[in-house]
């Protein structure tokens, strides 16, 4: 089973110590060597990003900032695992690394399962 984790939280919050990243790193290698990992990315600050949305039956085309919204998408993790549990066991050790090395950060990462169609891993 696959599934996504997606790490949000505000972007005032400044850039993650160096520390962070390196741990990231190497929670990336044990992950890959654990054969988990099927992809992770970091995301650039909103400001360069867009939304696009549908309202009104029409299509309306936001460039960032998204000073509006109180938590954004920093980045992701999927991993192929054998249940939630284990995708929940990964998670809580990419959030202790944040404890860790930037304690004063405050987020959240959610955990969904990614939809898959019979006959697909």
């Amino acid at each position: 089973m696959k599934y996504m984790v997606v790490v949000k939280a505000s972007e005032n919050q400044g850039m993650p110590p160096q520390e962070l990243f390196a741990a990231i790193d190497q929670l990336g290698v044990d992950a890959t060597k654990a054969g988990v990992q099927v992809d992770t990315g970091g995301l650039l600050p909103s400001a360069m990003g867009a939304r696009v949305r549908i309202a009104d039956r029409k299509l309306i085309i936001t460039d960032g900032p998204f000073t509006e919204t109180k938590e954004l998408i920093g980045g992701f993790a999927i991993y192929n695992v054998a249940s939630k549990q284990e995708a929940l066991e990964w998670t809580k050790r990419f959030m202790d690394l944040h404890l860790k090395h930037w304690p004063e950060w405050e987020g959240e990462a959610e955990i969904r399962q990614m939809y898959e169609a019979a006959g697909t891993s």
